[in-house]
């Protein structure tokens, strides 16, 4: 059940719709079809736009150019009546092209509203606008001088301009629906290229979904996976074996808890019932006692060292540092425990000194695990040797001591808690596994870390402490 908790961390259900790597992905390509159209819609419009305004003045222009000719070229007598039929026939009834004369002559006059035309191009050159009964319209005006019995005149030529401004309108509608359109047909196809190229993910997805608690050794199949996934496909392998080797030592660690508390209970209670089983004198029960005092003394010690890794585990730091030197404080350590190694016949030997920040108590219970740890596996009369090396982050602290060599394979466990080497180490049932465990949580408070070797009949366990703190904290 535990590791089934710990693996939803890392295999989930697919995600809802609106949260889709697709459907976002979809989203982007609409939203970039529809403003990339959009832009092409405005550049069209704009070159649409001046190409239909040169087209009305070259209408202008040309209309112009016409009526000129005949008006320089045409015989005189006449002039006036032939040029107002051929403006008559070349202005159709929708007065979409118009035509405007004004000469001091009044046979040369003509057009509706011709003063407001009149007005519109008076000292202007070129095509202006004028918007004379509910018409847009553009103009364009020329004078001509007096020529051949003509007087002079102004001719003035207009074009409707709606025409042209229906069709810049049905381009702006037709634009708009294509826009639209189109940025929901790349949004569909978007969303089909994106459900496609994700297909290795929810492949992988799928497989990862796959594994439970009962198949825990199963991996994802890296080699399948696109390149852009083989990483994430690793990662989450590596995390997979993170997870399995934490079950295993969750297990582990449950299991020795229920041991290492069993035993006491067990005592506790076979102690009581046989003190109960009839009746006892003061001094049998006050023997009984004081083995089940010591019994509970055991079980204080286990759950007070646990809660202590628990709040090492949580990221406590050691506080109320202070500056030692490491060398006497072992030599304090050393008074505290010097019965201890008269009972078992050693000598400690210390070897060097540095000067570094420590929680004392901290140091200290780390120290006196370490040699604990050394008594118990070295042979009455040996020496155990307290090695102290200054390097250039951090100080190490060895306690070696001679015995048979740990093999390879159980130096990485050994500050595991309640992990003990029951075939190669002698008088291992003397703690409750918690030791060397407690020594590598003091190393983490004081950015450090541990350290174990053996080999040619030494074993070599230590710890660090880190020099990159430049004084005790302040509060």
């Amino acid at each position: 059940m535990a590791w089934a908790t710990c693996w939803k961390t890392v295999a989930r259900k697919p995600e809802p719709a609106t949260r889709s790597i697709a459907a976002r992905l979809a989203l982007l390509f609409g939203l970039v079809a529809f403003v990339s159209l959009s832009l092409v819609g405005i550049s069209l419009q704009w070159v649409l736009r001046h190409e239909m305004a040169r087209h009305q003045a070259e209408q202008i222009q040309g209309r112009t150019e016409d009526m000129r000719y005949m008006l320089n070229h045409g015989r005189p007598d006449g002039l006036a009546a032939r040029a107002m039929a051929k403006i008559e026939a070349l202005s159709p009834a929708d007065e979409r092209n118009r035509y405007w004369m004004w000469s001091p002559d009044p046979a040369y006059l003509y057009g509706h509203d011709l003063q407001q035309a009149l007005d519109a191009t008076r000292g202007k050159t070129g095509v202006v606008d004028l918007y004379v009964r509910g018409r847009h319209m553009k103009l364009q005006a020329v004078d001509l001088p007096a020529q051949g019995g003509r007087p002079e005149l102004r001719l003035i030529v207009g074009i409707d301009v709606a025409p042209f401004a229906q069709t810049l309108r049905s381009f702006r509608w037709a634009l708009m629906v294509v826009t639209l359109v189109g940025a929901l047909v790349l949004a569909a196809l978007g969303y089909w290229v994106a459900r496609l190229g994700l297909l290795p993910v929810r492949r992988m997805s799928e497989e990862a979904h796959r594994i439970e608690p009962g198949n825990r050794a199963q991996r994802l199949d890296v080699s399948a996976l696109p390149h852009e996934l083989s990483d994430l496909g690793g990662s989450l392998n590596a995390a997979l074996e993170r997870l399995d080797s934490a079950y295993h030592q969750l297990a582990a660690f449950n299991d020795n808890v229920a041991h290492e508390l069993r035993t006491p209970l067990a005592n506790l209670i076979g102690q009581t019932q046989v003190a109960l089983s009839r009746e006892r004198d003061g001094v049998h029960l006050r023997e009984v006692l004081q083995s089940n005092l010591e019994e509970l003394e055991r079980l204080r010690s286990i759950v007070a060292d646990m809660l202590f890794l628990a709040r090492a585990e949580q990221g406590a730091r050691a506080q109320d540092l202070v500056q030692v030197s490491l060398a006497d404080e072992v030599a304090k350590t050393l008074e505290f425990m010097e019965l201890l190694l008269e009972e078992a016949g050693m000598q400690v030997l210390v070897q060097g000194d540095a000067q570094a920040f420590v929680q004392t108590a901290l140091f200290r219970r780390a120290l006196i695990n370490l040699l604990h740890n050394a008594i118990q596996h070295s042979a009455s009369g040996s020496q155990i040797v307290v090695q102290i090396l200054t390097g250039s982050q951090h100080a190490s602290v060895a306690v070696l001591n001679p015995g048979p060599a740990i093999p390879a394979e159980h130096l990485p466990r050994l500050f595991d808690r309640f992990y003990r080497i029951e075939e190669s180490r002698a008088n291992s049932g003397e703690s409750h596994g918690l030791g060397l465990a407690i020594v590598k949580a003091v190393a983490l408070m004081h950015e450090g870390q541990v350290f174990a070797s053996s080999g040619q009949g030494q074993t070599r366990v230590g710890f660090q402490i880190s020099l990159a703190t430049a004084g005790p904290p302040k509060g």
